[in-house]
């Protein structure tokens, strides 16, 4: 887990540090994949810690969550909606859900070492 930990601290280094500029066109398409990674890497996270981890599930809840998020903000460029914003709402709301149970199972694990 602190390898995962590191290599997200040093991926998050090394991005703030090259000089790479995200065309506007595909700004709202990055932004809502790196919402569905993030929320799949959370919910990795809490099924790791509740012992309950599978490499399939994580990966094709990735690949589906990025593919539905890049689809559904394409079908709303289409129609000249904002449907990208569905998807900022569910991915917070998972996210946010998920580091509230991460918390809390950190808390337990703490407290039960006491």
């Amino acid at each position: 887990m602190w390898m995962i930990l590191g290599g997200l601290l040093l991926g998050i280094l090394i991005g703030f540090h090259l000089p790479v500029q995200i065309p506007q066109s595909v700004a709202r398409y990055l932004a809502v994949s790196v919402l569905a990674g993030l929320d799949t890497a959370f919910g990795g996270l809490r099924a790791t810690l509740e012992g309950d981890f599978d490499t399939a599930i994580f990966v094709s809840g990735f690949l589906a969550n990025t593919v539905l998020a890049a689809l559904l903000t394409y079908a709303g460029d289409l129609l000249g909606l904002e449907l990208y914003l569905a998807a900022v709402f569910a991915f917070g709301v998972r996210i946010f859900t998920n580091l509230a149970m991460i918390r809390r199972h950190l808390i337990k694990r703490l407290a039960k070492n006491r």
